[in-house]
């Protein structure tokens, strides 16, 4: 598979034959790195993590991969103390870091398309590590990855998506990610208020999905649930924020009570929509999920960097 030199904005610009080539990659790295030693000595190569919004998982599991690579990452540090506060342009702040000729900009930031954008402004390629409610897609690796890992397969999988499914940028990127595979069922599951947005079941062209309002109602179909919080900083309004934030959660007695406990996933950070006491059961997988972020990133960093084994 050639990944050198790739933009990856999109869940749709890698084929189902590039994430399976990724797992494999990831499960590669993932046994060598028991060692704990870098994989490479790819200290040639410079990766610049831009992360204009909050992050924790994300930022770290990219820079930990680079580490573990033998590449040297930089991070462009807070928003706050940027040139972006002086009211300097998204476009002049990304032709600035790309004048540095970095091998690979690893950009999150809060505005849909601004990724996309990046990668036309940009000569080096970028990986869009989450622009606003659009897209996610190295989290959509990260999550099939981890289903990858607890079921040793893709097709056939039924998964319920739930919590905010309007503005939640790693329900779009796992759909389009799952909608790869063969005989996928997606049950997306939210109140009115926060159902899945029109642009996102415009791009599913194979799997099936319907709609839920509650878990009880479609969790003995699950294979796995994907847990999502209600994001208050997409709300313009705080008000609306209020009537749905505690709409769905997640706990240990809810679960106990089902005939089939499903597999639970979440990108995380939570806040209230999945109970602590969930943490120490079998089924709770979204822990191990982060880690598993960091051998996809290096698989996939890698390969857009053309690192040679």
């Amino acid at each position: 598979m050639n990944l050198k030199g790739r933009d990856i904005i999109s869940a749709k610009d890698l084929t189902r034959e590039e994430v399976e080539f990724l797992i494999k990659e990831a499960e590669k790295y993932r046994n060598i790195l028991k060692s704990r030693k870098p994989i490479f000595k790819a200290d040639d190569k410079v990766a610049i993590t831009v992360f204009l919004e909050p992050s924790t998982r994300t930022r770290l599991s990219f820079q930990f991969a680079g580490t573990y690579l033998g590449i040297k990452v930089l991070d462009f540090g807070a928003s706050e103390i940027s040139s972006i506060q002086k009211g300097e342009t998204f476009e002049d702040t990304m032709t600035m870091v790309d004048g540095y000729e970095p091998d690979v900009i690893i950009l999150r930031q809060s505005v849909a398309g601004n990724a996309e954008k990046a990668a036309k402004i940009c000569a080096a390629p970028v990986i869009n590590a989450g622009d606003g409610i659009n897209e996610h897609p190295t989290q959509a690796l990260t999550d099939v990855y981890t289903l990858y890992r607890i079921f040793g397969h893709l097709d056939g999988l039924h998964i319920g998506i739930m919590g905010d499914l309007k503005y939640g940028r790693t329900v779009k990127s796992l759909s389009l990610m799952l909608d790869k595979f063969r005989d996928i069922k997606l049950y997306y599951i939210s109140p009115p208020s926060l159902k899945v947005r029109d642009d996102i079941l415009n791009g599913i062209k194979n799997a099936e999905y319907e709609f839920a309002e509650r878990v009880e109602d479609v969790a003995d179909k699950l294979d796995a649930l994907y847990v999502t919080r209600v994001q208050k900083e997409r709300f313009s309004d705080p008000s609306e924020y209020e009537k749905v934030k505690g709409s769905y959660k997640i706990t240990r007695d809810m679960l106990l009570k089902l005939k089939k406990i499903p597999y639970i996933l979440h990108p995380l950070p939570r806040v209230d929509e999945l109970a602590t006491d969930v943490d120490s059961m079998p089924q709770a997988k979204y822990f191990e999920q982060a880690k598993n972020g960091m051998f996809i990133r290096i698989a996939l960093l890698k390969n857009v960097l053309g690192i040679e084994e």
